[in-house]
């Protein structure tokens, strides 16, 4: 350790050493690490039969239709197969009116003649 002194003769600062690095040895011959080999996957097998799909996403519902009759809850589940969208009905379940319906009646109507009018708009022809 080394004492400055400043121009009075007092000591004005310690200054330590900077210690020393290590030496880093360096081989001649540094092992690289081996890359690995990319290999191309196998393209994924995919198994769709629709009538399969569509069977269970009916036995879905009527689960759904099953468990809300059975809880007393007026919520009732369909499939627009036209539109291939769920709809959830919400009933009251003394009177058996329709509450609310998600999509609304009138967003279905809607949706029924646009797919009506994309056979007119939408010749595979040309």
């Amino acid at each position: 350790m080394t004492t400055i002194q400043n121009s009075v003769g007092m000591p004005a600062a310690r200054q330590e050493p900077a210690p020393r690095a290590a030496p880093v040895e360096q081989s001649a011959t540094a092992a690289q690490p081996e890359q690995p080999k990319a290999h191309e996957p196998a393209a994924p097998k995919v198994d769709f039969d629709p009538k399969k799909m569509q069977q269970q996403l009916n036995d879905a519902v009527d689960h759904l239709n099953k468990m809300m009759e059975d809880g007393k809850r007026g919520l009732g589940f369909s499939v627009d197969n036209k539109l291939n969208m769920t709809i959830v009905t919400v009933k009251d379940t003394n009177t058996g009116e329709v509450v609310r319906q998600i999509p609304s009646e009138a967003v279905i109507r809607v949706a029924h003649q646009i797919e009506d009018l994309k056979g007119v708009l939408y010749s595979k022809n040309a």
